[in-house]
């Protein structure tokens, strides 16, 4: 018999909403207001991206060709970013591979690679939690294009929790 309870995706994200609208300090979560244009409060969207990576403009040329450019393929609830449509192999020191980890867009200064918990004990990746961007000590992997390969030094992490949000919706819950 499966005891565990099936929590519907209103009842999930309702949940979130009072997270998010809470005021962080211990307090019980703030009544949500209306916009000052009258328009009804944002949709919160609750999603996980369990693995991804980000790409420097040459390390995209170097995978998928000279003169690539990743293509845009699905806007992120972030704006500006997007799921590109190119993926990436990425193996590990232990031989094991991931065969399509999807690029996300724009491109970066520094390639970084964010996996799931499982996903770098199957690579052989001791992945420590961090921010985004923060890849410095960490440890590496191999990514494996169409037209090429790279090894990273370092850039492979677990994504700290953090929220994407656009603009307007920082702007209400902030």
């Amino acid at each position: 018999m499966n005891t565990t309870a099936q929590l519907d995706r209103s009842l999930i994200e309702s949940i979130v909403r009072q997270i998010v609208l809470s005021r962080g300090d211990g307090a019980a979560p703030k009544k949500a207001e209306q916009p000052s244009s009258g328009d009804p409060k944002p949709n919160l969207v609750v999603s996980i991206s369990a693995r991804h990576c980000h790409l420097t403009d040459e390390h995209v040329e170097i995978l998928f060709g000279p003169g690539a450019k990743l293509i845009p393929e699905k806007p992120l609830y972030q704006d500006g970013f997007y799921a590109a449509e190119q993926t990436v192999m990425v193996v590990g020191p232990r031989r094991r591979m991931l065969p399509t980890v999807r690029v996300l867009g724009p491109t970066r200064t520094a390639s970084q690679v964010e996996l799931a918990f499982t996903d770098a004990i199957s690579l052989g990746i001791e992945a420590p939690v961090r921010h985004s961007g923060n890849v410095k000590g960490t440890p590496g992997c191999v990514l494996v294009g169409p037209k090429g390969v790279v090894e990273l030094q370092e850039g492979v992490i677990r994504a700290a929790r953090h929220v994407h949000m656009n603009n307007c919706d920082a702007d209400f819950y902030v």
